[in-house]
Formats: structure tokens, sequence, C-alpha cells
């Protein structure tokens, strides 16, 4: 199992940060771009959500445009953490979501892991260079949320 993490203060309240981790809220701040990175546009709930508060619920689902791919909430603590399953051709990975109230805002850990396909091939292309470009990619997108929220 692959996986990476990086974390990113934010001068913003924990109910500002959480508000953007709802998953119609990604193609706001995710940086797209190469194979490792997630695609967010069009994200379209794909569970009932009747109230703001739904898309953050254990079992709420989304997908987004022109994809198979299949977002899902397996945890969630208001204003904490939350955790994401993808699903995407048989293939599972997680994103983890943690936020942590700091002196001058809020810090987030954004952690991954995941299982890469095709053997000892995939192992190799982890090591290699998946790993380091979604980092990179991550970190991109951390700074874009960071400079939303702290307008």
């Amino acid at each position: 199992m692959g996986g990476f993490k990086t974390s990113i203060v934010i001068k913003a309240t924990l109910e500002k940060v959480w508000e953007m981790l709802a998953l119609d809220k990604w193609s706001e701040w995710m940086v797209g771009g190469g194979f490792t990175s997630l695609p967010t546009k069009g994200m379209k709930f794909t569970s009932e959500v009747n109230t703001p508060e739904d898309k953050y619920r254990v079992g709420a689902s989304a997908q987004p445009d022109y994809t198979k791919i299949n977002y899902k909430i397996t945890e969630s603590l208001k204003n904490e953490k939350i955790t994401y399953l993808i699903e995407e051709q048989g293939r599972n990975s997680n994103i983890t979501l943690v936020l942590e109230s700091v002196n001058k805002g809020t810090k987030l850990t954004y952690a991954v892991s995941y299982e890469m396909p095709w053997g000892i091939f995939g192992k190799f292309i982890e090591k290699s260079f998946a790993k380091r470009m979604g980092e990179g990619q991550l970190e991109k997108s951390l700074e874009k949320l960071k400079s939303i929220l702290e307008k």
C-alpha cells in the first residue's frame, strides 16, 4: 500500500476550512493534471442531499462529470475529520482530511493511501515518480485552498 500526506496551516476557522471539504467544492481548489490527479470537475452528488450537512454525512457519494469514479464518505466528524473512499475500476484509495485548531487558524492534514495496480511494475512506477507527482499536485492544491480562504 502506498501513500503520502502533507499539512498546511490556513488562517481561517475550522468551520470555513470544513466547508471547502465538501465534494462539490473540490473543483475550486484541487489542481489537476497528470495521471495522479483526481478528476473533480462537475462533481455531482449521487446520494440524496437535502441539507448542507448531508454533504458531509457518512454514506454521501458523488461522481465528477464523464467518469466512472465514485467518491464516498466513510468517516465524518464535523470540523475535525473526514475520510473519502475513491473507487475507480476495481482500484480503491482513501483520502483523509484532519483539521486541528492552531494559534493562528487551522492546520489541515491531507493523507492519501492507495494500492498501485500492475504488481511489481506498479510498485516501480509508484516509487519512481507517481508518489512525487501526487505530492506536488497535493501541495499546489493546498496552497490554492489556503489562498482562497485567506482572502
